[in-house]
């Protein structure tokens, strides 16, 4: 642990010997980002944007959500009303 805390940087506060994150959450999450863009491809590309706008709306009901034609396909763009939503999202889909 001690060679964690000797290696990371001023910014970062990481004492926990249990989890051993070296990244402060801070640093990793900025307040501004809250929109995730997704492409799509193929000929289900419309029902698995719609799908997936869906499943954000339904977890985070304040989620606003775009579905742009592009070429080949679509893209989703889906805009949290906070960043960590947007973070939660994209780790548990």
């Amino acid at each position: 642990m001690k060679a964690i805390r000797d290696a990371q940087s001023d910014a970062i506060n990481d004492t926990c010997t249990y989890c051993g994150s070296f990244v402060d959450v801070g640093a990793v999450i900025e307040a501004d980002d809250t929109q995730l863009k997704v492409s799509f491809s193929g000929d289900e590309a419309q029902s698995q944007a719609e799908a997936l706008a869906e499943r954000a709306v339904s977890r985070f009901p304040k989620t606003s959500f775009d579905i742009k034609p592009l070429e080949d396909g679509v893209e989703l763009v889906l805009t949290f009303d906070v960043s960590v939503e947007k973070m939660i999202f994209q780790m548990s889909n």
